[in-house]
C-alpha cells in the first residue's frame, strides 16, 4: 500500500498518518508474519523512540482499517500479516516451533459441515493447526 493510500483511508476515518503508523505497517509488511514484539524490534531500527504500547495500538487499528490480520499460533502474542495475502491456513509444529501453510481449500468440507450441523462460520483466514512435523515425526530435527 502506497503512503498516500494509507493517508487517505486515514483521513477518510478521521485520522491522520503518523510516522509510526507507517512504522508499523511497514514493518508487518517486511516481515510477513510478525508478532508485535518482532514488528516493535524492526520499527525500533528506525525510530529507536517508540513504545511496545504504541505497536498493539496501531496494530488494533490497522486491524480494524483492514489493513492487517491476526492469528493465534502459539499462546504467546498473535501473529499479523497483511490482510492482502491470500488466505491461509497454519501448521504449527509443537516440537521445532516451524510454520508451514496450507491452502484453505483443504478446510472447506469441514467448514461447510459445521454451517450445515451446527450454524457455525469458520473464520479459515485465523486457523492454526498444532502438531508434529514430518521432519520432527521422523527424527530428523535432532
Amino acid at each position: 500500500m502506497s503512503e498516500s493510500s494509507l493517508a487517505e483511508m486515514l483521513r477518510a476515518r478521521g485520522l491522520r498518518l503518523t510516522a509510526q503508523r507507517q512504522l508499523v505497517l511497514q514493518a508487518v509488511l517486511d516481515l510477513g508474519h510478525a508478532t508485535p514484539e518482532q514488528v516493535h524490534t524492526a520499527v525500533r531500527e528506525v525510530a529507536a523512540g517508540v513504545n511496545i504500547t504504541t505497536i498493539y495500538r496501531t496494530l488494533e487499528l490497522l486491524e480494524r482499517l483492514g489493513l492487517v490480520t491476526h492469528t493465534h499460533l502459539s499462546h504467546g502474542s498473535p501473529t499479523y500479516h497483511a490482510a492482502g495475502e491470500h488466505q491461509h491456513v497454519h501448521l504449527v509444529c509443537r516440537e521445532c516451533g516451524a510454520i508451514d501453510e496450507i491452502d484453505p481449500v483443504l478446510l472447506r468440507p469441514l467448514a461447510d459441515e459445521l454451517v450445515a450441523q451446527r450454524g457455525f462460520r469458520v473464520d479459515i483466514g485465523h486457523v492454526s493447526l498444532f502438531g508434529v512435523c514430518a521432519r520432527c515425526e521422523n527424527g530428523d530435527n535432532k
